[in-house]
């Protein structure tokens, strides 16, 4: 008699390993969770195994937990075991992108804000549905360099570290009317915010300063990962700003509305914003790390403020005032 049997095609090795993420960037001290997807989904031994090329820079374990540990590049590979030498990679980029700073118990944070080449002024998203005024034509190239840009504005705590004054016209903290630890600080003159600054570098060794105007509307443009809206962060600008329609007729604490795409809260709305620059028409001409005319009867500010309609809070607006003067509804953020 002849029999037979039959036998199950073997299990197939690993084919292919894809990665959730082929290149991420991380502060030291942040994590990342890498996952990883084998084929085929029935090969025989569908185990992985983690290494870092550079634990040094970055660590990763039996999971595809990424831990960053200091500045620079690395690879993780994921690699099968089952023999088959098939392996997966991702790029990791440690970079210091935000910085925390402390000051007599108050903590603000900078974030970089990498370089880059845009458009300034007037461009095509900033006439939809609004009529741009003749200060902010004609558009031109700007280039700038690495800088780093205050999270969010100035708030009231932090000036009266710095200064050991309250900023505002009241002498209380309280939470109505735009008072207290967490609001912006106002009612600063452009002259008093250099004060400011001054001390500020004393205490901390750093070289604070106001941002150029430039600079405040690549930041507020989201800089290289710009998205193109109207508003900073957004189209729609409830989302992202305190201004008329829904302030209540005050400032609010800082960073209680969304962040733009490069975390930065309240560039449009809250408070106005004091940049370096003495006012000046613009020109058509490309600029590299414009900072405007050595001197002028009015200094910019940006951005818009708790008081204005949303036509004045678009990243393009800009305004101007004497220097010596504060308004209640004018603040600052710093850059570095």
């Amino acid at each position: 008699m002849q029999t037979s049997c039959n036998k199950e095609d073997p299990a197939p090795s690993i084919t292919g390993i894809t990665l959730s993420n082929t290149s991420i960037t991380l502060n030291p001290g942040e994590t990342a969770s890498l996952s990883a997807t084998v084929e085929p989904s029935g090969a025989d031994n569908s185990a992985i195994s983690w290494v870092s090329s550079n634990k040094a820079v970055a660590e990763v374990n039996g999971s595809g937990i990424v831990t960053a540990i200091a500045n620079g590049t690395c690879v993780i590979s994921c690699s099968a075991t089952d023999g088959s030498g098939v392996k997966a990679e991702c790029k990791v980029t440690v970079e210091t992108t935000v910085e925390t700073f402390t000051v007599n118990g108050v903590t603000f944070k900078m974030r970089k804000v990498a370089g880059g080449t845009f458009t300034m002024g007037a461009t095509a998203e900033q006439s939809n549905g609004y009529t741009p005024n003749s200060d902010e034509t004609p558009t031109h190239l700007v280039t700038l360099s690495d800088y780093w840009m205050g999270e969010t504005e100035v708030t009231q705590a932090l000036w009266y570290a710095v200064m050991g004054e309250k900023p505002s016209s009241s002498k209380s903290w309280n939470t109505t009317n735009g008072l207290g630890e967490d609001y912006p600080a106002y009612w600063v003159s452009w002259v008093y915010c250099q004060e400011f600054i001054t001390k500020l570098n004393q205490m901390t060794g750093k070289t604070f300063r106001l941002p150029t105007e430039a600079e405040w509307e690549y930041a507020a443009r989201g800089g290289s990962k710009s998205q193109g809206y109207i508003f900073s962060g957004s189209n729609t600008i409830d989302d992202v700003a305190w201004y008329r329609s829904n302030s209540g007729s005050c400032s609010h604490p800082v960073a209680t509305k969304a962040a733009n795409e490069l975390g930065l809260y309240d560039m449009s709305g809250n408070v106005w914003e004091w940049c370096q620059d003495w006012d000046h028409a613009y020109s058509s001409v490309s600029q590299t790390n414009p900072t405007g005319p050595t001197s002028g009867t009015y200094r910019v500010y940006r951005g818009g403020s708790w008081i204005e309609w949303d036509k004045n809070c678009r990243v393009a607006k800009r305004a101007r005032y004497y220097q010596d003067i504060g308004v209640d509804a004018i603040g600052f953020r710093l850059a570095q």
